[in-house]
């Protein structure tokens, strides 16, 4: 048996070991479970699942045609009447025009540039390459009303691939005008503000060329953020819609002159309609 001896730590120890028992029982233990509460949780989810916003000179045609409309369908049926056309932008690259032309597509639109800011690197190629196949080809310019005016946006299109020449093989120019990428739907505008936006980009356009844009729109966005205005009639319709038919048309238009109906069709994604059969394509590029 051990024998105590004057002096040994055997008392000290034991006040030591009750005194932190005392000091532990007046902390509360978390559980593991807990250590982040659901809020920091959710928060933290909703972060990393937050969509990233692209970078300027990115967009494209259709681009949120699909997130805001939805899709389903294609056009039933091979109409005669319509001739199968594509549009193409910097992501699709260097394009197969002879496989295009192969697969019976006669026109096509080519973004030439956004903004003030963005010219495609592949603008030439895809502009010329359409022309060499012999189709009939024209460029688009993706409108960012909350940049710069619409008559300064204008005189970037024409001064980088926007403009017309009456060749029979050139269309007029297209302004993209749809759903914001980069921010707010309506770019900061009102209805009324928009529909100013437009009418200047448009004005100008003809004042350059002596052509009548065309009109690239969804009839969502266009209700939404011009009020439905029915006041650019004169204009082209092109309206996106991804599904067995056109549906119903913005206010002002009876009938559309093209159709993207889907973004995911063969070669490069994006595939269109014109509402007639080719010679009134090349009627269009006639003026």
């Amino acid at each position: 048996m051990p024998v105590h001896r004057p002096g040994s730590p055997r008392p000290r120890r034991a006040f030591l070991a009750g005194a932190l028992i005392a000091v532990c029982a007046l902390v509360p233990i978390t559980p593991a479970s807990a250590a982040q509460s659901p809020d920091a949780t959710s928060s933290a989810g909703a972060t990393a699942n937050a969509p990233t916003t692209p970078p300027r000179g990115t967009a494209r045609m259709g681009m949120g045609v699909a997130a805001h409309d939805g899709q389903g369908g294609l056009p039933t049926g091979t109409r005669a009447a319509q001739t199968e056309g594509v549009d193409v932008a910097s992501y699709q690259g260097n394009v197969s025009w002879t496989t295009l032309w192969n697969s019976g597509v006669r026109w096509s639109y080519n973004k030439a540039s956004e903004g003030t800011y963005y010219t495609n690197p592949y603008f030439s190629q895809q502009y010329t390459g359409a022309y060499g196949v012999g189709m009939i080809r024209g460029a688009y310019h993706f409108a960012t009303p909350d940049t710069t005016t619409g008559a300064t946006q204008a005189n970037y299109f024409v001064d980088h691939g926007g403009g017309w020449s009456a060749d029979g093989r050139t269309l007029p120019g297209t302004l993209d005008i749809e759903w914001n990428p980069y921010g707010d739907t309506c770019y900061g505008k009102s209805t009324s503000g928009m529909v100013s936006w437009i009418r200047d980009f448009l004005n100008q356009y003809k004042a350059r060329t002596g052509r009548n844009a065309v009109i690239y729109t969804s009839t969502t966005w266009w209700s939404q953020c011009t009020g439905n205005y029915a006041g650019f009639s004169a204009n082209p319709l092109w309206i996106a819609r991804y599904a067995s038919t056109a549906g119903t048309l913005p206010a002002g238009w009876s009938t559309y002159t093209m159709w993207q109906y889907t973004s995911s069709g063969p070669t490069v994604g994006d595939h269109d309609k014109f509402n007639g059969a080719p010679d009134r394509v090349q009627a269009l590029a006639k003026g």
